[in-house]
């Protein structure tokens, strides 16, 4: 499974335009295209940031839409008077205790792998440190993608409620410390953004 994530920034105070735009507009078209298996999108109102992420069957229908979406990530843009970038991703890890209700909150972890054996490490993140998650309180999801290329890697944990997500701190502190060891991952960022869309149909990994 593969993934395209277009990140918008712009004004913090269209970012409800923004959610309708992608909602009314951007989500029915992508559902639309052939291989695409849904959409996501979470939203930092503070920052003014948007992370659009639609996901696709097989690298090969992620390519072949590519220009087909170029417009609408430009007004998606527009609507928040900024600007965007893309990244292109292969779903390593996805993991579903259960659906995220409304009101949910994901922190987002980008970094890069920094050692080799990438799909040992993987393997050994989704048998250790995913059943440990699942202890986390308000625990919904999981997910990580990579891009072997360059090495980069981002993590999303995603809780029931921002109330959640700030009384599993102490336990995802310790957790996220081994995490990244054993995925040789160095930590580059991160976010706490609310969870505004949720329309994935990716399968379990596991």
């Amino acid at each position: 499974m593969y993934a395209r994530s277009a990140t918008v920034r712009g004004n913090a105070q269209a970012i409800d335009d923004e959610i309708a735009y992608v909602r009314d507009e951007v989500m029915p078209a992508l559902q639309g295209m052939s291989g695409c298996v849904g959409i996501s999108m979470l939203c930092d109102r503070d920052a003014g940031r948007c992370i659009i992420t639609s996901a696709w069957a097989d690298e090969t229908a992620m390519h072949a839409t590519e220009q087909s979406v170029v417009d609408m990530r430009r007004r998606a843009a527009e609507v928040m008077g900024g600007d965007y970038d893309t990244q292109a991703w292969e779903i390593a890890v996805m993991h579903r205790m259960h659906e995220a209700p409304e009101g949910a909150c994901t922190r987002v972890i980008w970094g890069r792998h920094t050692g080799d054996q990438m799909d040992s490490r993987l393997e050994d993140f989704r048998m250790v440190m995913m059943p440990r998650m699942e202890e986390l309180p308000g625990f919904c999801s999981v997910s990580l993608m990579v891009d072997r290329p360059s090495g980069r890697m981002v993590t999303s944990v995603t809780y029931e409620s921002r109330d959640a997500m700030m009384r599993a701190n102490e336990m995802a502190n310790a957790m996220r410390e081994e995490f990244t060891r054993a995925l040789g991952m160095e930590i580059t960022e991160m976010a706490e953004m609310d969870l505004v869309l949720h329309h994935l149909r990716v399968p379990e990994t596991v």
